[in-house]
């Protein structure tokens, strides 16, 4: 599983420096795919993704559990819920496709306008792929088949990488602009056949699990409305982050062309540390806070929530650092390959840098918020998450009003950090007035002793970077070698900072990272 997750986010990554080196980091053509790409994705978390986890699996378990058949047939009538209920939105989606795209990109030209609705006729069938191949997962993950819904996701970024390249073979010339049908129809069918691939690999895997495949078009005994009524809480704190989302996109599509490539480019590397590093801390961390929460003990539910928060701190602090002084060389390195255009690829840099002060209390706060769930308490995160995307969509409209519009982009984050730190602090107090205590002296002192850590660790990497700009120039080979040596010396400024400042959660940090090893 681990392996699984690491790969498929490893090639999700590397199918966005593709994608933007056949289509061009700066160009309107990757901005109107992009925006066009992000709608179906949008609409199916809004729609069902969020209650995935949190209704639809527990649900499933419950079948598993009474039903005389191991809920085989509790199964196929969700299944075949997903598909005509899911093909309803699409139909409605395909239909209001104008209305969405003048929702997320109001800068767009009426040439953008045009080409992005064309893409987002081919992109939004996704919908129902998406939600099909999550609810399959879900019944092999109630069948004890945990692995394959994890390298589902591979397989769809491995047929973009292959469309990405493919169109830089056969077109390695041509410009940005105007595409001719055949470009339109291999960027827009082989997005769409990536999604559909990795759907149809899960429902394989369903199949192989011996579990039979057959449309149940009678909705009774699902409890439609026992998933509605467990899903509302769930609902809000999905609609405020997808409120969050398309004020984001707007404010970055009124930041001139590339602007929301540089957003959601910088977006994907920001998540990057984020799933990998504090995602596998809360994975290691989680199950005694909820083994705590079952058994009443809240003391041990501090203990557990503060060494969460402790650990993942000092793991993701360096991280921060090297997004905020070596954003511009991973841009480089990363992006300015192909079609792309230089201004929008330090652009992409800038914003990479203001996302790195958004990756602390990012984390925190998803911390915080588990801490509820935990509790068993929907309620109270979906409300917290409301005010967040409050704070966040008036900081984007606050960037669109005051900022120049070519530094609108560079406002999103910024939002994002202002509200993601408000969300913490109130989660913080909310917790601490629900378990009597959150152990807030030690959590001071760890992050007040990692700040000074990482302090000393952004001086090593900027020193370095100032050292050795002037002599490598510029270009990929010397955007690597800024980074290898800047890195190295703010990881070990870092590390020796922290000996020094008697940071402790460095060697439990450690400990988490080998815990999570996969054993042979």
């Amino acid at each position: 599983m681990a392996v699984a997750t690491l790969a498929a986010r490893a090639t999700g990554f590397l199918r966005i420096v593709v994608i933007a080196a056949a289509l061009g980091m700066g160009t309107e053509l990757l901005d109107n795919y992009n925006v066009a790409n992000t709608l179906p994705n949008a609409v199916y978390e809004l729609v069902v993704g969020g209650a995935m986890a949190s209704v639809v699996v527990p649900l499933l378990v419950r079948a598993s559990l009474s039903e005389p058949d191991d809920g085989v047939e509790y199964a196929q009538r969700l299944l075949t819920l997903m598909v005509y209920g899911l093909s309803l939105v699409t139909l409605v989606a395909l239909l209001a496709a104008p209305l969405l795209i003048d929702l997320l990109a109001p800068g767009f030209t009426a040439a953008q306008r045009s080409q992005a609705l064309v893409f987002s006729r081919f992109f939004l069938p996704q919908i129902l792929f998406y939600g099909v191949s999550a609810t399959a997962g879900a019944v092999l993950n109630i069948r004890g088949r945990f692995t394959a819904p994890m390298w589902a996701p591979l397989c769809n970024n491995v047929v973009l990488i292959a469309v990405g390249l493919i169109y830089l073979v056969i077109w390695p010339t041509v410009g940005t602009g105007d595409l001719t049908t055949g470009q339109t129809l291999l960027l827009a069918l082989g997005t769409t056949a990536g999604v559909f691939a990795q759907m149809a690999l899960v429902l394989y895997y369903l199949m192989r699990s011996g579990f039979p495949l057959r449309a149940r078009w009678n909705p009774r005994g699902l409890a439609v409305r026992r998933i509605g009524r467990l899903g509302a809480w769930v609902l809000i704190s999905v609609v405020a982050g997808q409120v969050l989302l398309a004020m984001a996109t707007r404010a970055a599509s009124l930041s001139g062309p590339g602007g929301v490539t540089a957003y959601q480019s910088a977006y994907a590397i920001f998540q990057v540390p984020f799933a990998v590093i504090a995602v596998s801390v809360m994975t290691a961390m989680l199950p005694r806070l909820s083994r705590s929460a079952a058994q009443l003990d809240h003391a041990q539910v501090v203990e557990d929530l503060s060494r969460t928060l402790r650990v993942a701190a000092v793991a993701m602090a360096p991280i921060a650092v090297a997004m905020i002084t070596l954003g511009r060389p991973l841009a480089a390195l990363l992006f300015e390959h192909g079609r792309s255009v230089a201004s929008t690829v330090s652009l992409l840099g800038a914003v990479v840098t203001v996302f790195g002060f958004t990756l602390l209390p990012f984390t925190g706060y998803s911390i915080m918020v588990r801490g509820f769930y935990a509790l068993q308490d929907t309620k109270t995160p979906a409300l917290i998450s409301a005010g967040v995307a409050t704070i966040g969509v008036a900081g984007c409209a606050g960037a669109i009003w005051l900022l120049p519009r070519a530094d609108i982009v560079l406002g999103v984050p910024a939002a994002y950090a202002i509200a993601y730190s408000a969300g913490l602090l109130v989660s913080a107090a909310l917790l601490r007035r629900r378990l009597g205590r959150i152990d807030g002296r030690r959590l001071i002192a760890t992050h007040l002793r990692t700040l000074g850590a990482a302090a000393i660790s952004a001086a090593c990497a900027i020193l370095a970077t100032r050292a050795l700009t002037p002599v490598v120039g510029n270009g990929w080979t010397a955007s690597l070698t800024v980074l290898a040596a800047a890195g190295a010396a703010g990881i070990v400024g870092y590390v020796a900072a922290g000996l020094l400042l008697r940071l402790t959660e460095l060697r439990q940090v450690g400990n988490v990272a080998a815990a999570g090893m996969p054993r042979t």
